[in-house]
């Protein structure tokens, strides 16, 4: 099954019967892809005896785990054919994963990223306030996670200011010049959870008690990279979320879960704070001990497989997060498919989101 036909699938329509179907079609022939291009994807089936001709569904096909991409470089194309190379986030003395991306894979995440949000935010492209500085992006052959992120949600924003000087601190003229320059327009607004906290919503509280007020009513903020240093301030999601209506007025905000080596396959909260898995992509809970699929409502390590890469064999990774399926098909918001709750990082697993470890860092 080809990509391009995936694509032509509204994000949220097929139910479970349906989405298995076309997942296991397209991750057979991803598996044979990467077994064919990629020396040490074909070692790696290898040893376990793996028969895609018995493979009924797409749950039975190997996984790797996501650590690996730190150790191998695991690629399913030519050398001249890579455009770009992502490494994952990492704090200071971590090894981080090389992700490397041929021209369609690049095309293909960020067509399934427009596909995936659009679908929250709409069709049309706003303006759009970056909560994060200037100089994360300019390495444009190699990018991190965190520039990876801006530049991948940055096709949403029509018109585009970052919100911080490269010290992190925030530029109070130049939001309030792009505030008043589009006052009767939806904002668009995109950072890392920690960031968010830390840098945006700390420095509002102290300008509300001076009289300055950004007027974010109209704004819809989508943020992600983890909450562990949240977490240990208490800082729920409902916290987050009221403190930041208090203080600007925002009132639509949606979390995502998502990571480098599975770009554009993000999984999106709706508006009852449920993680949704689209037709692009699943997730799913292994039991620790013996890696058996849980049923809904136990607690496991997520498995994630993504329809996208075609340039390295990342379309089967065993994370190091814990989570639950909540349900599957009847979530409130009427979209179809799984929906599912993140319960952070496995013991003694290393910090790993872009806002844990920028947390982790933070002085």
């Amino acid at each position: 099954m080809k990509f391009e036909e995936i694509l032509k699938i509204p994000p949220y329509s097929l139910c479970k019967e349906d989405k298995e179907e076309l997942l296991t079609h397209r991750l057979l022939d991803l598996t044979e892809l990467h077994k064919e291009k990629c020396p040490e994807y074909a070692k790696i089936l290898l040893s376990l005896n793996f028969d895609g001709d018995s493979i009924e569904s797409y749950k039975k096909i190997p996984f790797l785990p996501v650590r690996l991409f730190k150790e191998l470089p695991l690629k399913s194309v030519d050398e001249s054919e890579i455009i770009k190379t992502m490494t994952s986030s990492g704090t200071s003395g971590q090894a981080v994963s090389r992700i490397f991306l041929n021209r369609d894979t690049s095309s293909n995440q960020q067509k399934t990223m427009v596909k995936i949000v659009s679908s929250f935010t709409g069709a049309a492209r706003m303006p759009m306030i970056i909560l994060d500085c200037p100089s994360i992006v300019k390495n444009r052959a190699v990018f991190s996670a965190r520039g990876a992120g801006i530049l991948g949600f940055s096709i949403f924003g029509s018109r585009k200011v970052y919100a911080f000087d490269d010290q992190m601190q925030l530029n109070v003229e130049a939001i309030t010049e792009f505030l008043d320059k589009f006052k009767n327009e939806r904002i668009f607004l995109f950072g890392f959870t920690f960031m968010v906290w830390q840098h945006f919503y700390k420095e509002l509280v102290k300008l509300k008690e001076n009289g300055i007020y950004f007027d974010l009513s109209k704004g819809i903020l989508i943020h992600g990279g983890g909450w562990k240093k949240l977490i240990n301030e208490s800082v729920s999601r409902e916290v987050f979320h009221d403190r930041l209506k208090d203080v600007c007025g925002l009132n639509e905000i949606h979390d995502y879960y998502g990571m480098v080596e599975q770009t554009g396959c993000i999984y999106m909260e709706c508006e009852y704070g449920h993680i949704h898995a689209s037709v692009f992509s699943d997730v799913i809970i292994r039991d620790p001990l013996n890696f058996k699929e849980c049923e809904i409502g136990k607690t496991g390590v997520i498995q994630v497989v993504s329809t996208i890469p075609e340039s390295y064999p990342g379309h089967s990774l065993l994370t190091e997060d814990q989570g639950m399926i909540l349900g599957i098909d009847d979530c409130p918001c009427g979209r179809k498919g799984k929906y599912f709750k993140v319960l952070g990082r496995l013991k003694n697993a290393e910090i790993r989101g872009c806002s844990d470890t920028y947390a982790a860092k933070f002085k």
